[in-house]
């Protein structure tokens, strides 16, 4: 059992649950994710991190593995069977490649983004469903408003609300997607690292 996630609170189940290693590095294939106390270096790559059952019926999409660690902490009590539990973190920028790859190997699944709470974290959200259901888009932002285009339809939200479910309202997609916000920060595992 890892001792600084130990002090964050992180439970054995949990840390069994994701196979933690001793120096906290997630491997994304071609790059490594790295967390201590002092830092919290997260790679850019096409590659995922996946983490969880490999037929699994529930998938979590975070930025990082710490982030899925910190949501799974604050939401465990949600997810009875963790047998029915996939996560997948992106990194810092989505890649085409990397929906395809979700949508291809996840038919069917639920999905839950978990983002953060900043505009930029909506947006890879959106862009993120949007992708695995096919749905072509394009987002632009100007004068505190985001604009998205599909095809010729073109839908402008105030930066401030925009959010996935004001898209999916908007543009009428189903099945609906979920997100996952932290009450009490910007993201899971700032609420987590603020135990310290």
């Amino acid at each position: 059992m890892n001792e600084l996630l130990k002090r964050l609170g992180v439970s054995p189940e949990i840390q069994a649950f994701f196979s933690l290693s001793a120096d906290l590095t997630f491997n994304y294939g071609d790059d490594v994710e790295e967390f201590d106390e002092a830092f919290h270096r997260v790679p850019t790559t096409q590659n995922l991190w996946v983490a969880g059952a490999e037929q699994a019926d529930h998938i979590i999409i975070t930025y990082s593995a710490m982030e899925a660690v910190a949501f799974l902490c604050f939401n465990r009590h949600r997810y009875p069977n963790l047998g029915q539990l996939a996560f997948i973190a992106i990194g810092n920028k989505l890649h085409p490649e990397q929906v395809t790859w979700i949508r291809q190997t996840y038919p069917g699944a639920k999905f839950t983004m978990v983002f953060g709470r900043q505009m930029i974290d909506q947006i890879t959200a959106i862009k993120l469903a949007a992708g695995i259901k096919k749905f072509p888009v394009q987002v632009y932002y100007e004068n505190n408003r985001v604009i998205i285009l599909h095809y010729n339809v073109q839908r402008v939200f105030d930066a401030e609300r925009l959010s996935l479910h004001a898209f999916q309202e908007t543009f009428g997609l189903r099945p609906r997607f979920r997100t996952g916000k932290p009450i009490q920060a910007l993201t899971f595992l700032d609420q987590l690292k603020n135990n310290l």
